[in-house]
């Protein structure tokens, strides 16, 4: 059988982009090749298990701007779909999501095989066929187009080829599509959690708190938000965000590096000046046992350890000398980190295929008429919080409707990054 489209990957840019372009044009004969023995992976393990499908945020442009890499050509893509679209797709097929606090959006069973199903339903609805196990490995010109070879020895004829296989850090694992002339960014990690070398708070794992602001000392680089003490060292909303952001630096340096956390999120002035105002006002209190900035108990003491005030300590009886010290440690605790650990099953790469060769309009190769990339595979990653997803539905739609009709553009503008 010679197929019209065979999607390589079976995630979500490579089952969303088939399954647009069957809608749209039904009666072609389509493939999906999953080179694992699972489909739709990412999506079944992804928000620890209720699939974070998306964030809600309608303006291209404020969405665009959580990819560190990508930013730009973004833009221009969510103007032609973005979130309300992914909205408006599931509700069409049933599938209700909700918002919550910070913006992301689950469906509202609050399972992720609720996503997985509607794509595997809607793939047998489209007579889109599936074959699991075959690893592309060679793209060779055959007399109708395509011909793809795979580690099985498995051979498929094709008129056109869309490559969905998501992000890797083996760079090994782009070899092929390198060898149709594209140039790969060399991937790395992104999106991790911090390894404490020193472990000095371990014993505190499990505290959080809710807008710390970390910075990477020697660079411009910081975030802010939610910060979570692990028994490794550091993680939370804040520190994943920052490794997004800091990625190309922290390979560049091999994870090792000082951080500043200033655990309470105001200047050294204001805490300063709370500081003292409660030699004042709670001059009869104990210092270690009440807490200030609504900081947890067990943190507040072990930054009073840190700052050698005693446990006996009356705010009237503070010195200057011990105000500044607790106030350096609330403000500016230095970690030596020493590693990172990542999430190996929602790991995101930094890195992939160059967007400067690839014609935006369409998704398609600017070096190899007729073959189409989407998702994650492409150099465009995003900060945690449903962008990844958001990214790869956007390219997966984007590349079914030049698929489709291929002489007409969506009207999106060819930016490079």
């Amino acid at each position: 059988m010679i197929y019209d489209l065979i999607v390589v990957g079976g995630g979500a840019a490579g089952f969303y982009g088939a399954i647009q372009l069957a809608s749209s044009r039904p009666g072609l004969n389509i493939l999906i090749l999953e080179k694992t023995s699972k489909l739709l992976s990412k999506v079944k393990v992804s928000g620890g298990g209720r699939c974070n499908v998306t964030h809600h945020i309608d303006n291209p442009f404020q969405l665009a701007r959580h990819y560190p890499r990508g930013e730009r050509s973004l833009k221009s893509l969510f103007k032609v779909y973005n979130a309300r679209d992914v909205i408006d797709w599931f509700a069409s097929k049933n599938v209700e999501l909700k918002v919550e606090a910070d913006g992301r959006m689950f469906p509202v069973s609050d399972n992720s095989m609720t996503i997985v199903n509607c794509f595997l339903e809607e793939a047998s609805r489209l007579k889109i066929r599936i074959q699991t196990g075959e690893s592309v490995s060679k793209v060779e010109i055959g007399a109708n187009g395509f011909i793809l070879s795979t580690q099985n020895e498995s051979r498929f004829e094709t008129r056109k080829i869309l490559i969905a296989t998501g992000g890797s850090a083996n760079a090994g694992s782009y070899e092929w599509i390198h060898s149709l002339g594209h140039k790969i960014n060399h991937p790395i990690p992104s999106l991790f959690t911090f390894n404490d070398g020193e472990k000095r708070f371990a014993d505190l794992m499990g505290i959080s708190v809710p807008e710390a602001e970390i910075k990477i000392q020697a660079t411009r680089l910081m975030g802010r938000g939610p910060l979570l003490i692990t028994h490794w060292g550091l993680s939370g909303p804040a520190i994943i965000k920052l490794s997004a952001w800091a990625a190309s630096h922290l390979y560049d340096v091999s994870y090792k590096f000082d951080v500043s956390v200033n655990w309470v999120g105001v200047p050294v002035e204001g805490c300063r000046a709370q500081l003292l105002e409660s030699k004042d006002v709670r001059s009869r209190q104990k210092i270690t046992s009440n807490p200030m900035f609504a900081l947890p108990q067990r943190l507040w003491q072990r930054l009073c350890e840190l700052s050698d005030i005693q446990t006996d300590r009356i705010w009237g009886e503070a010195s200057n000398k011990e105000i500044n010290r607790l106030c350096e440690h609330l403000v500016h605790t230095v970690f030596h980190i020493n590693g990172k650990t990542t999430f190996k099953e929602e790991f995101v790469t930094c890195g992939g295929v160059d967007l400067t060769e690839i014609n935006l309009s369409t998704m398609e190769s600017k070096l190899v008429p007729d073959v189409y990339f989407a998702g994650e595979v492409l150099h465009i990653d995003g900060e945690t919080g449903g962008f990844n997803f958001q990214s790869a539905w956007t390219t997966g739609y984007v590349a079914a409707q030049g698929i489709a009709e291929p002489s007409q553009s969506t009207g999106v503008s060819n930016v490079s990054d």
